[in-house]
């Protein structure tokens, strides 16, 4: 969080605090924000945009990682049921 951000937002896995953070900056990285106007975690010398960038490809990138952890539970779900069906029929 910011200096002088007023907020009563807490985290509800203080764990993946670090990783969002550095998460974050990766991201800025891709996107070719000057990650050098940030001191001790201060974004507000950016812009808006640059900023908001920033959140929505984070939230473009969460989304996509969801989607496909449930497509791969699914599939297994799928293969797991197949197997123990298949695996009870005799011929």
């Amino acid at each position: 969080m910011g200096r002088g951000a007023n907020t009563t937002n807490k985290p509800l896995i203080w764990g993946a605090v670090g990783a969002l953070d550095q998460f974050k900056y990766e991201v800025a990285n891709e996107l070719g924000v000057d990650t050098n106007q940030i001191k001790d975690g201060y974004w507000g010398e950016l812009s808006s945009r640059e900023c908001g960038a920033v959140g929505g490809h984070m939230v473009r990138r969460m989304i996509a990682a969801a989607e496909q952890s449930l497509i791969d539970q699914t599939t297994a779900n799928v293969k797991a049921s197949f197997r123990e069906n298949f695996n009870g029929q005799r011929p």
